[in-house]
């Protein structure tokens, strides 16, 4: 019981009530949205291209969603936005088993695309907002956590159900939004997190205005190189799931169960060792974690491209995620290292334009795989991932020239 306490006590209510809701709703998303390109592509005529630009047209929004959004948030507050942001995901989900028209799915995902974009820039700066310094990589890496959790149960609890990729998943989705979006609202009011007190009411600093934010973002190189390297990674594994779905369902007599699988065993892998190699790599530099992360998912696209079989799949699968768990909680880590306290929700929302890789990703992707087939396809993904290492090394060493005049002012000083 005394564990438990500790465990409870260690971080903010909002910040447990964030974890647990993230479980419930993406346990039922990952019922419907990673089957949305099967789903469109059984009960359309859409191309495999067309299918990849309307699901990443998503996140193509939301690297406009998560920027204006952390803007808003660190002039506004969080809570509102929340909110809503969740009430627009629903309403998307519903349209996506509603309207048929191509151009009405693409404004859909977009819509979708810009508002779930929106939350999860949100939370993370809550999360940041509620949290100690010293504290927050565990947090962003039990919130990875806590996606792949509701991620390994949900496909196949819809696989047993027999309800993966149907109307009954995308409902139950929607269901799932909406309650969470109330129950987070009167927890915030009942814990005394506001709008007003920006979230943390611990009095971080003032908050910036729209001119001082638009100068800080403008010069900061480091911020744009670390971008642009996410930019590549978010390529290689931002809705990887759409490409690999299409070569799956094509190219194998049973690709949708492999892929429903493969997919379970992602989450997993995130589930059983997101935790002792989070605790494993806490010795290394952030570049060390994201190098390694990297080269780990350039070695997944290799196996995929050359698989014959389920054990082959499943094996290259499981490199794959041991390099997202490697990488995601270091990148949130890495900005918010760089970020002014009091502009943490706009420096989250700069790295939301990262998600232009969950574009170019499907998209490109699509047209590669069209094009030149799945074996290609992954290996151009494998090149991706180790390009982007160089923008990753390079903001390393600027963000180190930028700490030094500082470190020799505190030296003098003493």
């Amino acid at each position: 019981m005394s564990k438990m306490r500790q465990v409870w006590e260690a971080y903010h209510p909002i910040v447990h009530l964030l974890m647990a809701g993230t479980v419930f709703v993406q346990l039922t998303q990952s019922m419907s949205i990673p089957f949305l390109a099967i789903y469109l592509g059984e009960t359309t005529k859409l191309s495999h291209a067309y299918i990849g630009l309307i699901i990443g047209a998503g996140p193509l929004a939301g690297t406009v969603g998560g920027f204006a959004g952390g803007i808003l948030s660190d002039l506004f507050g969080r809570q509102k936005l929340m909110f809503f942001s969740l009430l627009a995901m629903a309403c998307s989900i519903i349209g996506f088993i509603t309207v048929a028209h191509p151009i009405g799915l693409l404004l859909i995902s977009m819509i979708m695309g810009l508002s779930a974009s929106i939350f999860a820039t949100v939370s993370k700066a809550l999360m940041g907002d509620l949290t100690p310094e010293h504290k927050r990589f565990r947090v962003f890496s039990n919130r990875y956590l806590a996606n792949n959790l509701g991620f390994a149960i949900g496909p196949m609890l819809g696989a047993f159900l027999g309800i993966s990729g149907s109307n009954l998943a995308f409902f139950l989705t929607t269901v799932s939004l909406v309650s969470f979006a109330i129950i987070l609202v009167v927890a915030c009011r009942r814990c005394g997190v506001t709008d007003d007190a920006g979230g943390n009411g611990e009095g971080e600093g003032e908050r910036a205005s729209l001119a001082e934010i638009w100068q800080v973002l403008r010069r900061d190189v480091v911020l744009l190189t670390f971008v642009t390297g996410g930019v590549l990674l978010v390529t290689v594994y931002g809705q990887m799931s759409v490409t690999l779905s299409q070569y799956l369902r094509e190219n194998f007599s049973e690709g949708v169960a492999l892929f429903g699988t493969l997919m379970s065993v992602n989450g997993f892998t995130v589930l059983l060792l997101q935790i002792p190699v989070t605790r494993l790599v806490e010795r290394y530099s952030l570049f060390a974690r994201i190098a390694g992360g990297a080269v780990l998912m350039a070695i997944g696209e290799v196996g995929f491209a050359f698989s014959p079989d389920w054990a082959w799949f499943i094996t290259a699968m499981i490199v794959f995620t041991l390099g997202e768990i490697l990488i995601i909680p270091a990148e949130y880590t890495q900005i918010d290292e760089i970020s002014p306290a009091n502009m943490r929700g706009t420096y989250y929302g700069a790295q939301s334009a990262t998600m232009l890789g969950s574009f170019l990703g499907p998209w490109a992707g699509g047209m590669v795989l069209t094009a030149y087939g799945g074996p290609v396809m992954f290996l151009v993904m494998a090149v991706l991932a180790l390009v982007s290492l160089i923008f990753y090394w390079l903001g390393r060493r600027l963000h180190e020239k930028r700490k030094q005049p500082r470190t020799a002012i505190v030296e003098t000083a003493m």
